[in-house]
């Protein structure tokens, strides 16, 4: 009789195990990084020097500092805010390209500049992040759906330039300043702000949309006269572009030891914050359980005997009589330990069953019909055919019960 091998199959150690359990979440964050690269590179070549001065590429603003620079107008790049400051004055515009990227001590540099330079800032599309150290009493009031849009306003630029792209997308603003400037509406909501500053003379204009700066959009409608208007107004211009490389200016000159994360400018910190929220609900998604295994009642009760003789038909189909055999000779060799005294960790171990086993019978290392070796009998390789694996079932047995009334 086929004996079912109802030994739980005991979890793989080692590397290879590990590996079995992790290679889940190995290949969600392996798709991660791939797609963050893609997206990084594919980004890279569509943007290269986004807002640049010095790039004619359709997104670079090469076009705009060619023009100021015709007209007398000094355009100097910076990458710090503390550069930005020191250069910023009563003759200077100073210009900020992506207010939402600097980090606290950016942004009071940049204040600071704004309130004592009397000279103009210009903010292109600050958002919620920006807008309460550099503008405060401002809000952002949703997204301009209409990329053109007419001035609406009483000031000069605006007036001269008329409609503009100062929508598509962009930012539209609300303030608490009665003296402000609001211009370009978008659904009862200025696109353009110019907030008057406490030093006489200097003002802060908010630009909801860097589209008028871009070289591919620079030639139409009346773009290039706001953005000449708005840029050119001071003999200078300080275009300042945060870099990798912007540090906080309040940090003490001395202090050069500083932690990983402290050398991360504070605007990566929301995509570092998604990356590793996207990993974490892939690792949950990947997950094989949640908890520890739990039993569930079977719906019928399933009768030994039918379990082995389904199992064994299984065998017969598949022609496994490899298998077949392995579990027999497994299930006796376990049986006949706990009846020689035979330890159950030894049990599958041919030097330390066979003798124990011998020593039952009067014939030496044969079986009880002076015929079977035990150690082929238990130990034995594959049966050629079915009748081969039936007698070996039958001797099997046979054995058992001799060593059972011995």
């Amino acid at each position: 009789m086929l004996a079912p091998d109802a030994r739980p199959r005991a979890p793989r150690r080692g590397p290879a195990g590990l590996w079995a359990r992790a290679r889940g979440i190995a290949v969600a964050l392996a798709v991660l990084i791939a797609a963050a690269i893609t997206m990084a590179a594919l980004n890279s070549g569509a943007h290269h020097g986004y807002l640049d001065p010095r790039s004619a590429d359709p997104y670079g603003s090469r076009a705009v500092a060619e023009l100021l620079k015709e007209r007398g107008v000094t355009v100097r790049v910076v990458t710090t805010a503390r550069e930005a400051a020191d250069a910023a004055g009563p003759d200077a515009t100073l210009l900020v390209t992506e207010p939402d990227l600097l980090g606290d001590g950016q942004r009071r540099a940049i204040r600071s500049a704004i309130d004592l330079s009397g000279g103009r800032t210009v903010l292109l599309a600050p958002g919620p992040l920006g807008l309460p150290d550099l503008a405060p009493g401002t809000h952002v009031r949703g997204n301009a759906l209409d990329d053109n849009l007419d001035p609406a306003c009483p000031l000069p630029a605006a007036a001269s330039a008329g409609r503009a792209a100062t929508g598509g997308g962009g930012h539209r603003y609300a303030t608490d300043t009665r003296t402000a400037t609001a211009c370009y509406p978008s659904h009862g909501n200025p696109t353009l702000l110019v907030l008057p500053t406490g030093t006489t003379g200097g003002d802060t204009v908010l630009l909801g949309s860097e589209t008028i700066l871009l070289n591919r959009s620079l030639a139409k409608e009346g773009n290039a006269s706001l953005a000449l208007q708005l840029l050119g107004s001071r003999p200078d211009l300080v275009w300042y572009m945060p870099s990798l490389t912007d540090t906080d200016p309040d940090a003490a000159a001395g202090s050069q030891d500083k932690s990983l994360l402290q050398l991360i400018p504070d605007g990566w910190n929301w995509a570092l914050l998604q990356l590793f929220t996207a990993a974490a609900l892939a690792a949950l998604w990947r997950a094989r359980r949640l908890g520890p295994l739990v039993t569930e009642r079977l719906p019928v009760a399933v009768r030994a005997s039918e379990a082995t003789e389904g199992r064994a038909r299984l065998y017969r189909k598949a022609d496994a009589r490899d298998r077949a055999a392995t579990v027999l000779r497994a299930a006796t060799r376990e049986r006949l330990a706990a009846l020689v005294g035979v330890p159950p960790a030894r049990a599958h171990d041919p030097a330390a069953l066979v003798p124990a086993v011998s020593a039952r019978f009067p014939h030496g290392t044969q079986g009880p019909d002076g015929t079977r070796d035990l150690t082929t009998l238990l130990f034995g390789t594959t049966p050629a055919d079915d009748a081969a694996l039936v007698a070996l079932a039958d001797h099997l047995d046979a054995l058992e019960r001799e060593v059972r009334t011995s």
